[in-house]
């Protein structure tokens, strides 16, 4: 059958019958709010690339806390710009690091709020890559080197574990990343305590303001050893499957915009919840252009944030997500 008797538009003809055939929505409950925690006291300081983004000391994060939990957003991901750095990011997974304390304090705030820690060492090396570098003995040249950072990752992830995060975020796109940490979980007595792995994450333009927010700049060469190159879609089910196999509990794609193919194709193959990362330049340009005039802020997020949710996203990961709450709210 074909037009006349068939009307596409019948279904969309009032706000009620739209609302009924809708196959996508975004709620509160799918939505986890990034958090920068830093040391020093009365610290509130607006990240200039990422307009409404701030880093915050513990004694400013009642405020925060409080914010988020009223909009109904149940949960964060921590992320520690640390005190001082060096070449094995110790501070990562110390008992006193940064991210361990603003977890014992968060869940001293609210017991109830899901916190993500997310497990890398970019944050707390000198160097700013992802893990300790080794040279090579013939050539000089530096790389990471994936098994022995893999053993300071398991430390960090267990530190941040017995302060009190729900959730452990390995970020740093090592080889056996998820079966070494969930060994080391498993060992030390956190057998329960979810991995959201970070499967497929991509060596992208889209990180520059998160750099900024986190510190984070490579101080020689790039990561493009050991995140993946944008060109490949089939890679990252290599990169998932090897996951699924060590035992990781979600599946994040990062960046989530540019990469929503990638996004559908975790969720046609896969059974875990996929996540997706809104990031910090996704965040930024609609920021930027908002404050231009240029876009409808509120409409072209949630129009971003359905375009996730129809890709295949459960769980989204971004920067708008107080935005996004009050939205919902206000509609």
């Amino acid at each position: 059958m074909s037009f006349p008797i068939v009307r596409n538009r019948r279904l969309r003809g009032n706000a009620a019958i739209r609302n009924l055939v809708r196959e996508n929505q975004v709620t509160v409950n799918d939505l986890v709010q990034p958090i920068f925690v830093t040391h020093g006291t009365n610290v509130k300081s607006e990240i200039a690339s990422m307009p409404g983004v701030y880093h915050l000391s513990l004694d400013m994060l009642k405020a925060e806390i409080d914010e988020i939990t009223s909009l109904g957003i149940q949960a964060i991901l921590l992320f520690g710009v640390p005190d001082f750095k060096d070449a094995k990011g110790t501070s990562a997974y110390m008992d006193e690091g940064i991210v361990q304390q603003a977890t014992r304090f968060i869940k001293e705030l609210n017991p109830n709020l899901l916190i993500i820690a997310d497990t890398c060492l970019c944050q707390f090396t000198d160097t700013g890559h992802c893990g300790v570098i080794h040279h090579h003995p013939i050539t000089g040249a530096a790389d990471v080197a994936n098994d022995a950072s893999l053993e300071l990752l398991v430390k960090t992830a267990v530190s941040q574990a017995k302060a009190g995060a729900d959730i452990i975020a390995p970020s740093n796109m090592m080889d056996g990343y998820v079966q070494a940490i969930r060994s080391g979980l498993d060992e030390a007595g956190y057998e329960n305590t979810p991995i959201m792995a970070y499967s497929v994450k991509y060596a992208s333009a889209y990180y520059g303001p998160f750099r900024d927010a986190a510190h984070s700049t490579p101080q020689f060469g790039d990561r493009k050893t050991y995140q993946m190159d944008p060109a490949n879609g089939r890679e990252a089910l290599r990169e998932a499957e090897s996951d699924v196999v060590e035992g990781a509990d979600f599946l994040m794609v990062k960046p989530a915009l540019a990469y929503m193919d990638v996004i559908r194709m975790l969720k046609d193959n896969f059974d875990l919840p996929v996540v997706a990362y809104n990031v910090s330049a996704e965040y930024s340009m609609i920021k930027a252009a908002a404050l231009q005039g240029w876009v409808n802020e509120e409409a072209i997020v949630m129009e971003t944030m359905l375009s996730f949710k129809r890709a295949g996203a459960d769980i989204i990961l971004t920067y708008f997500a107080k935005d996004i709450a009050r939205y919902l709210k206000n509609s």
